[in-house]
């Protein structure tokens, strides 16, 4: 469960007009970059402070669990989340049961029924440095995003198959759900399905990038339109990829977010052949670099959106690496993941 985060300062706070609103439109302008505002306290208190819905929902997937035979599933579960706020708390209780199609999955595990809890700040302050985290946010149905993983692979590694381990394992390399649209071929096969997603050994169904059919669901326009997808762990607001062309201005068209990561020039010493394993299959392959996208290396940027139309710091699900952000720029005091 997250713990709220608790300040010791309290700068003061940013006037916020605040909308219920899950999208709005954009005109046209020029590119423009925008800076984290440090130590500006935001109040998010009035967005998505009482959003929830129940339902059953159909899921249809393969489960393959290791070792054994693949059995189709074709089944309904309950579905519910609801966001609250009291307080300095904003508060997700649900099951992780996705509201949405899951269609083309392999999962080595069954989809289940969870208890989600978590609190994150109502009051996030900006800060411009990083922490990094392995559980990034939850969406806004109660199921989490988890970009990493925890398979590896040894520096002997000539396969997946071979000196890899999905599972986990005691390699060095980090793999890595998702490809890069750079990076080509790919050898990982994580058994994600059309939402980018798969679930865990205790049936827990996760985000590793783009939770399509969710966007769909939330937002009929969400390639003119900005969606809100989600609420990350330090309580900055989560969007889908297409953000305002100026940061400051809602009046700009809207573009697809680039993350600003790529592969490193030279591989790191010991890691398995480039031939074998592409550029950008393992964790320790990317390195930030502000030229190359449109976002911090949190997947971040400070500016408007339909829910903070005076600006606010928040993070967006890419296309690119890292998909979903694996650290926050929010500060405090402590923190568990």
């Amino acid at each position: 469960m997250w713990r709220q985060w608790t300040k010791t300062s309290a700068p003061s706070v940013l006037s916020l007009g605040v909308a219920l609103a899950l999208s709005a439109c954009g005109g046209g302008s020029s590119d423009s970059t925008s800076s984290t505002i440090t130590g500006t306290t935001y109040a998010t208190a009035g967005v998505l402070c009482d959003f929830r819905d129940s339902g059953t929902q159909n899921l249809v997937y393969n489960n393959a669990p290791n070792g054994s035979s693949t059995n189709s599933v074709n089944e309904t579960l309950p579905f519910s989340y609801s966001w609250t706020c009291s307080g300095s708390s904003r508060t997700v209780t649900g099951n992780g049961v996705p509201n949405h199609d899951v269609t083309y999955g392999n999962f080595a595990s069954k989809l289940s029924v969870q208890s989600i809890s978590a609190s994150v700040s109502t009051s996030p302050i900006a800060s411009t440095t990083s922490t990094s985290v392995k559980l990034p946010g939850y969406a806004l149905n109660s199921v989490k995003m988890d970009p990493g993983t925890a398979g590896t692979c040894t520096n002997s590694a000539t396969s997946d198959a071979s000196g890899c381990n999905y599972a986990g394992g005691t390699g060095t390399w980090r793999m890595e759900a998702m490809a890069d649209p750079s990076v080509s071929p790919w050898k990982f096969d994580f058994g994600t399905d059309v939402n980018n997603a798969h679930v865990q050994p205790n049936g827990q169904y996760h985000y590793h990038g783009m939770p399509n059919n969710l966007i769909t669901k939330l937002n009929s326009a969400s390639t003119t339109t900005m969606t809100l997808v989600g609420w990350a762990a330090d309580g900055f607001p989560i969007y889908a990829n297409y953000g305002y062309k100026t940061a400051t201005s809602a009046s700009s068209a809207l573009k697809e977010m680039k993350g600003s990561y790529r592969v490193k020039t030279t591989p790191d010493s010991g890691r398995p052949s480039t031939t074998l394993f592409a550029m950008g299959h393992f964790q320790q392959d990317w390195v930030f670099d502000a030229s190359v996208g449109d976002l911090d290396e949190c997947n971040g940027r400070t500016g408007v959106t339909p829910e903070f139309p005076s600006g606010i710091y928040h993070y967006y699900i890419t296309k690119t690496y890292p998909f979903i952000q694996r650290c926050v720029k929010g500060s405090a005091a402590t923190w568990a993941n």
